[in-house]
């Protein structure tokens, strides 16, 4: 993509514009925002319209100069941006290119790592909390959460049985050396210990769980069915899907002399819309939860966290694929719940499409991940449920941050 393009597209994950040069510790926190997400540019010349102002060229030198110290004194561990113009429409503009760290976290000198440490969220840079940092410390280590020891518990205390069933169900056996193998056990002054996967997938983690609603049109103001599923990761996926299909329409087909019935939207995509979202979603942060939520008009599933750190949305959809939870996949790939690595997007897309149905919202918002499967219309507003008002409802989501908004507001 050129950079008019990208300039017309607006401020994103990647990308920041700004009319005039900005102050020195601004340009510091956006270059240590990129280098700790999945870099970016941040382009001098550009106003708050996207329109193309450019910059003086006879201080193209000295800005150039200025930023390269600006960076060099400000920033650690050391950074190397790439500076350099680009004249669009006869102006000028300036350009500095960070691309992702491979040193994480970096962080303000000034301030320190705790409290210097940025991250590019949306078209905004955030201050890192421990957890994040702890976060950007794992992926400078190539280590992911779910990798870690839980030493909460020790693994003879737990009751791994659901597991132990779901290999069985393909013919395959479970026992602890190839739990050490799928790093789901670990060893630690001669105790066994669980990882956080294998806490997760047997839902020994308050927060594993997936809050379920049926909303009455295409607003959340009245809903008409809820469900909250904890447990077993492979329970509340499959919970979650016969709680979507109980709640969409079927269709029927006449083949030679039978009826076929089929649901109004392809269940191979709400499968794997789903499993995306249990296996790729953060589990650093407890306190939120994947939530669905099926309309009149869409199945909507959010899932908190953003994408991992290296990647846009743009490589998903090129089938780049980039895992968040290493041993969670490779569990699920292991089951046979994942069939090709970085082919889960195309199969949602392509499903849909082979059921008629437009093409599905697939997008990062803030901190968390939004995918809409379009219903083929919507449904009568007659129903026999009981309806409740949202104010009855257990909070299926707080109103306290964007990721919670079930539907969010996209904005360009």
């Amino acid at each position: 993509m050129t950079l008019s393009k990208e300039i017309q597209k607006g401020e994103s994950k990647t990308l920041e514009l700004k009319e005039f040069l900005p102050k020195n510790e601004s340009i510091a926190k956006t270059v240590i925002a990129f280098s700790n997400t999945s870099g970016g540019k941040l382009v001098v010349g550009v106003n708050d319209n996207r329109e193309i102002t450019g910059i003086d060229d006879n201080e193209l030198f000295e800005m150039q100069d200025k930023i390269a110290s600006i960076i060099s004194d400000s920033c650690s561990p050391g950074i190397l941006p790439e500076i350099y113009s680009v004249n669009i429409e006869n102006k000028l503009l300036l350009v500095i290119e960070i691309g992702r760290g491979n040193l994480k976290p970096y962080f303000l000198k000034s301030q320190g790592k705790a409290q210097g440490t940025y991250i590019r969220i949306g078209a905004t840079n955030r201050l890192a909390d421990t957890d994040v940092i702890a976060e950007l410390e794992r992926q400078r280590r190539h280590f992911s959460y779910d990798e870690e020891i839980c030493y909460d518990v020790t693994f003879d205390q737990l009751n791994i049985n659901p597991l132990i069933k779901r290999f069985e169900g393909i013919g395959k056996s479970l026992n602890k050396e190839k739990l050490k193998n799928l790093r789901l056990v670990k060893s630690d002054n001669g105790t066994d210990y669980p990882t956080n996967a294998l806490m997760i997938l047997l839902g020994e983690f308050p927060h594993c769980t997936v809050k379920c609603a049926r909303f009455k049109g295409t607003t959340m103001d009245v809903f008409i069915d809820k469900k909250e599923y904890s447990g077993d990761l492979f329970s509340i996926l499959e919970n979650t899907q016969n709680f979507v299909l109980n709640h969409v329409n079927l269709k029927a087909e006449i083949e030679g002399l039978y009826r076929k019935e089929t649901y109004e939207i392809p269940e191979v995509a709400l499968r794997e819309v789903l499993v995306n979202a249990v296996i790729h979603r953060d589990y650093v942060k407890q306190g939120r939860d994947i939530k669905v939520g099926v309309y009149d008009d869409i199945v909507n599933v959010v899932s908190p966290g953003s994408l991992p750190h290296n990647i846009t949305i743009e490589d998903i959809f090129n089938g780049r694929s980039e895992t968040r939870n290493r041993v969670l996949a490779n569990t699920f790939k292991e089951l046979g719940l994942i069939e090709q690595w970085g082919s889960g997007i195309n199969r949602i897309i392509n499903a849909c499409k082979q059921y008629g149905l437009e093409v599905p919202k697939i997008e990062e918002q803030n901190d968390f991940f939004n995918v809409e499967i379009m219903r083929p219309k919507a449904e009568s507003s007659n129903t026999n449920s009981t309806q409740l008002t949202v104010t009855n409802y257990d909070r299926l989501r707080p109103i306290t941050t964007d990721y919670d908004r079930l539907r969010p507001i996209t904005t360009d």
